[in-house]
């Protein structure tokens, strides 16, 4: 019952309405008006009148924030990461602006490519757009730092007006090599499961199948992931039984530190 209703709010949610909102909204009437009333009898007027009405409804059924996400977590392991590394130059790939490369940016200098347009940016931001399943010639073994977080499942499907290309997931991938030096980082994260796509939001990929795309391109250092709780696991050992089942993950978050090959 609860994934049919998560099934539906997310539908839900697509068409513009939140039915969990929605709820909450009439859960919360009453007690606006309580409020307001008791905080009029307070005689706030006479320092502060009112003026338009803001019903905020839903935040007091709420937790304070939420870090149980693949976002979260995959952002500050990251992060932490390239702070420690310190590479001459780094540039990230798709990435939540809002999130992992606002980190970044908090502490030094990052190069941004995506398919999309970007206006407002910090100075820290170095924003440049681009398609990276087409790469740019002057990109080539350039740097020795590359990230890209829940970005390359999208590639080829559509979803952010990026050309159809069954085989986009892989032309990044092989992009990113041409673009990194020898022993270069890349730090790449995708959602992990059972292999499908899931049109046009994104592909899942099995652990086995992300391990024989960098055969020959990147020597995997590190490996973690979170689970479907969404809590951050850290793995020692990448072993056959965690690649088969895939951290038996549903839907979870593979975070891998890659090492170029060249």
């Amino acid at each position: 019952m609860k994934k049919i209703f998560k099934g539906m709010r997310i539908v839900s949610q697509m068409l513009g309405f939140d039915p969990l909102t929605f709820v909450n909204f009439f859960r919360g009437l009453p007690l606006y008006i309580k409020e307001f009333l008791l905080l009029k009898r307070q005689n706030i007027e006479q320092d502060f009148p009112f003026g338009r009405f803001m019903p905020i409804l839903n935040d007091r059924f709420e937790q304070s924030g939420s870090i149980g996400t693949h976002y979260f977590h995959q952002d500050l392991h990251v992060a932490r990461k390239i702070l420690k590394a310190n590479p001459v130059r780094h540039i990230d790939i798709g990435s939540r602006i809002d999130g992992f490369v606002s980190h970044l940016a908090t502490f030094r200098t990052v190069e941004v490519l995506d398919i999309r347009p970007l206006t407002n940016v910090d100075s820290n931001i170095l924003f440049k757009q681009a398609d990276l399943m087409k790469l740019p010639t002057e990109l080539i073994n350039q740097c020795e730092s590359v990230s890209s977080l829940h970005a390359i499942e999208h590639f080829g499907l559509g979803r952010y007006s990026d050309p159809i290309d069954a085989h986009g997931h892989i032309k990044a991938i092989d992009n990113i090599h041409a673009m990194l030096k020898s022993g270069g980082k890349f730090y790449f994260s995708v959602p992990i499961g059972p292999q499908r796509i899931e049109f046009n939001a994104h592909r899942v990929f099995s652990i086995g199948y992300l391990l024989k795309l960098f055969e020959g391109k990147f020597m995997l250092d590190k490996f973690a992931y979170v689970n479907d709780e969404n809590k951050l696991i850290d793995v020692i050992d990448l072993n056959k039984d965690l690649i088969d089942n895939n951290c038996y993950c549903e839907w979870g978050c593979g975070i891998f530190e890659l090492s170029c090959i060249k």
